[in-house]
Order: structure tokens, then C-alpha cells, then sequence
């Protein structure tokens, strides 16, 4: 198709150039920049400097450090001060409190200051937002805040966060973009760079232009180097790329990432349940996904809860100590086995030098498995399909692992106490990690099957199976061998 689009000088036509003044960028504009980059980094001197000026009331000096500051900048710094300090910090520099440095804000410290405005204020930032900001910045407040800052929204904002707020958390409803380019698809090539030139709000960035039915549903998209390389009177329709990855409404951010890579995505449409046209995914949206779900995931499976550090200690505690008792529970299970042992134990003090060794060797072997068995159903690459030949393969990893690591432990163990514990030693390590590689995949696998998340609860169960595994094969082998008795 690229072929057959060939460039048409004399009707696809250029704005005339711009006034050199108005786009000369003055040398002392670009040094005052630069200067302005090296002396209001976020140093701790810097930072200081802001305290003790909103500690001594004076506004105006405050005002006149954060000023220069870029936007990301200034959310850095507001998320740096003590919870306290926020909220003057704020009010002190009120006018360059804009809607680009509330959307850098860390979710806990913007949701603080968003419950210290009124509803107004709140409602006026909204409506600086994208709509899919202006969700993120209103689905976190509490519901009768909700209500208030809807009410001061005008109509068209409130009916779309209205309709974004009625789909579940982390689908793509809720995360889409409304704001997006769609034309019918009787229009020619000419027809729409008009459009576009007249109309007067294009003020957000897009990479295609999504053509629509008369049911506005999405029959094809243009990319824009198509439509500016294509003489005016191509048609649409005979220029559009018909094939396009549609996503709906109720798809899991998960799943909106995992299309994204797979199909090497710019942008896509998303859809409702009746097919028609209702917003769109960016990469740029998509990359904020990947780099959330990958940090939720590494500490769920650690149970740090959210693990931020602005997160409040109270939710921080419930979180975590769930996790503790949890541990605990698996420790108390381990402890009841080598409690069986204990005679055993007693005959023999190299058990007890020992058996850490093996539950230890075959925890990490079990961890190891098991995050790449969570991190193959994240990606879509384990499912019912292949577990199977997945756990037929990671067994005969862990046996690989396992010998290897047995013939060391074993050679160590029987020069240092006799051969008898050596062998004992190597067959349990052997046996251990084999168990911790099954139970690595089978674990994770059986919690998505029952629809949990595999990265909540899988590394205590593997853990507790390792553990209480390693020492009761241990423990039960030496016995068998004649090296101590119960």
C-alpha cells in the first residue's frame, strides 16, 4: 500500500513559515534555563532551604525558590517535605500548583492534598486533567468528596468520569483516554487534513485517526504519515488499514499491556460491549501499566504490601503483618516435623548441623521456580495449554540443580563426618529440590485456577512445602540408614 501513496505537492500544502522572531530561542533565555537546571536540582541544601522558609511564614520566598522549577520537579519536592509541610507548601505557591505537577504526584501524598482543597479547587484541577487523569485524580477520594467534586465539574467532564468510574479498577475503561480522533469513513484524505487544520480542539497528541461507521463503530485506522504522504482525493476507505487490535472495555490492564507487546502497539481503540468507538489505549499509558504491575508483583510475592514509602504506616503494618503470621504459620509446621525427629536429633548432632542446609538449598530452588512460573502466567506464556510440558521441564531443571548441588553437599558431609551422612545428605538434597521445582509451578498455577493472584500467597506454600519437606526427607533418610534412632 506504502507504493500507491504518492506525495501531491500541489494540493497537500504547508502553513506558511513562521516569523523567525517567534520561534528564535534568545541566548539568555537558554542560559537563565540552564541555570536555573544546576542551581534547583532537588539537593538537600535545596530542600532545607524550602523548609526553613514555610517554617518562618515568609510565602514570598518560598514562592520565589519553587518557581523555576519544572512541574515534575516541583511534585518531587512536595513529596520530599513532611506530611505536614504539604499542604503549606501549597497554599504558598498556589498558582503553580497546575494540573501537570498534581498528575506527577505519588497517589498517597496526592490524595492527602487533594482531601485539604475544597471541592472546588479540586474540580478546577480536574478539568486542566485528561480524562483518564482526571479519574486517576478523583477514583481516590472518598466517596462523599467524590460526590462534591463531581457536582462542581462541568457537565461534559462529570458524564465522562462518570462513565469511567462505572468500570472496575485496572480495566481499560477506567485507564482509556477519551480523547481521540474519529471521522467517517466516506471522507477523503483531503477532507480530513481540513478537518483536522479547522478544528480547533486537537490539543491532545495521537498517532493515528480512527475511521468509524455510521453505528460508530471503528471499520480501520490511518496513521498520519499515511494521510500526509496520500494525495487529497484518496479515499479513506481505500487508504485505511483494516485489520485492528480492538480493546474492550473490560479487558485487564494486564491484558491491554500484554497486546501492546505482542502486537507492537502504538495506539489501539477500545470499545464497549456493543462495539462502538468509546477511547483509546497510548504506549505511554501502556508503559506506566508494565512498570506498576512488574513493581506489584515483586512486592506482593515479598508481602511489603504496596511498598511505598508514603504509604500510611497503619496500612503499611496491616499489610505486612498478615504476611509475618503467615510466615509463621509454615515456620510452626516446619518446627512440629523436626519436633518428631527430636530423639533422633539428640543421637546425632550433625542433623541438626545439616538439615538447615537442605531446607535452605530448597527454598531458593523453590523460589526460583516459582517466579518464573508467576512471571510465564503474568505474560500469558503458562497456561492450561502447556503446564504440563512446563512441569515436566522445570522438574528435570530442579534434578539437574539438585544432583549437582547433592554431589557437593555429599562430598563435603562425608569427609567431614562419615560417608553414611554424605549419601543421606545428597539423596534428600536431591529429592528436596525436585519437590521445591514441582511445587514452584504447581503452587502459582492452582491459585490462578482459582482466580487469585499467583503472587499473593505462592512463595509462603513453597516455602512451607521446602521447608517441612527438606527436613522431614532429612531427618527420615538418617533414620532409615541407621544413623540415629527415634
Amino acid at each position: 500500500m506504502a507504493d500507491d501513496r504518492i506525495p501531491d505537492d500541489d494540493l497537500l500544502t504547508a502553513d506558511p513559515p513562521l516569523d523567525q522572531a517567534e520561534v528564535e530561542v534568545r541566548p539568555d533565555d537558554r542560559v537563565d534555563d540552564e541555570r536555573h537546571d544546576e542551581e534547583n536540582r532537588l539537593k538537600p541544601e535545596y530542600v532545607s532551604a524550602v523548609q526553613d522558609a514555610l517554617e518562618a511564614g515568609e510565602k514570598g520566598a518560598v514562592y520565589d525558590l519553587v518557581e523555576p522549577l519544572h512541574a515534575a520537579d516541583i511534585a518531587d519536592l512536595i513529596e520530599l517535605l513532611d506530611r505536614s509541610m504539604r499542604a503549606e507548601l501549597a497554599a504558598a505557591i498556589t498558582d503553580l500548583m497546575t494540573s501537570d505537577v498534581i498528575a506527577e504526584l505519588n497517589d498517597y501524598v496526592r490524595e492527602d492534598l487533594m482531601e485539604a482543597l475544597p471541592a472546588q479547587a479540586v474540580a478546577t484541577i480536574a478539568e486542566q486533567l485528561d480524562t483518564d487523569d482526571a479519574v486517576q485524580l478523583i477514583e481516590d477520594l472518598d466517596e462523599a468528596d467524590q460526590r462534591a467534586v463531581m457536582a462542581e465539574l462541568e457537565p461534559e467532564t462529570r458524564a465522562a468520569v462518570s462513565s469511567a468510574l462505572s468500570y472496575p479498577e485496572e480495566t481499560a475503561g477506567r485507564l482509556m483516554s477519551r480523547d481521540f480522533v474519529a471521522v467517517p469513513e466516506h471522507m477523503t484524505v483531503g477532507d480530513l487534513i481540513d478537518f483536522l487544520r479547522e478544528e480547533g480542539d486537537l490539543e491532545h497528541d495521537f498517532f493515528e485517526v480512527f475511521i468509524i461507521d455510521e453505528r460508530h463503530h471503528p471499520v480501520g485506522t490511518c496513521a498520519l504519515n499515511w494521510i500526509l504522504t496520500t494525495p487529497r482525493s484518496v479515499r479513506l476507505t481505500d487508504l485505511m488499514k483494516r485489520d485492528q487490535t480492538l480493546i474492550p472495555v473490560t479487558m485487564d490492564q494486564e491484558e491491554v499491556a500484554l497486546m501492546f507487546q505482542k502486537y507492537a502497539l502504538i495506539s489501539a481503540a477500545v470499545v464497549d460491549e456493543s462495539g462502538r468507538l468509546v477511547g483509546q489505549m497510548t504506549v505511554d499509558d501502556v508503559v506506566h501499566i508494565i512498570s506498576e504491575e512488574a513493581g506489584e508483583d515483586a512486592l506482593l510475592m515479598s508481602g511489603a504490601g504496596d511498598g511505598d514509602i508514603n504509604e500510611p504506616i497503619r496500612e503499611a503494618y496491616t499489610a505486612r503483618v498478615r504476611w509475618l503470621i503467615a510466615n509463621l504459620g509454615t515456620a510452626v509446621v516446619a518446627s512440629s516435623i523436626i519436633a518428631l525427629f527430636g530423639a533422633a536429633i539428640e543421637q546425632l548432632v550433625a542433623l541438626a548441623v545439616l538439615m538447615p542446609i537442605v531446607a535452605s538449598i530448597g527454598g531458593n530452588a523453590g523460589t526460583q521456580t516459582m517466579a518464573v512460573a508467576v512471571r510465564a502466567i503474568a505474560t500469558n506464556q503458562l497456561t492450561r495449554a502447556n503446564t504440563r510440558r512446563i512441569l515436566w521441564r522445570e522438574f528435570r531443571v530442579a534434578l539437574l540443580n539438585g544432583s549437582t548441588v547433592a554431589l557437593l553437599i555429599g562430598i563435603a558431609a562425608g569427609l567431614l563426618f562419615s560417608p553414611s551422612m554424605g549419601a543421606v545428605i545428597a539423596m534428600a538434597m536431591v529429592i528436596n529440590i525436585g519437590v521445591a521445582g514441582l511445587a514452584g509451578v504447581l503452587v502459582p498455577v492452582i491459585f490462578e485456577r482459582l482466580g487469585q493472584d499467583p503472587a499473593v500467597a505462592s512463595s509462603v506454600f513453597v516455602t512451607m512445602i521446602t521447608d517441612s519437606m527438606g527436613f522431614f526427607v532429612f531427618l527420615s533418610l538418617a533414620v532409615a540408614a541407621g544413623l540415629a534412632s527415634l
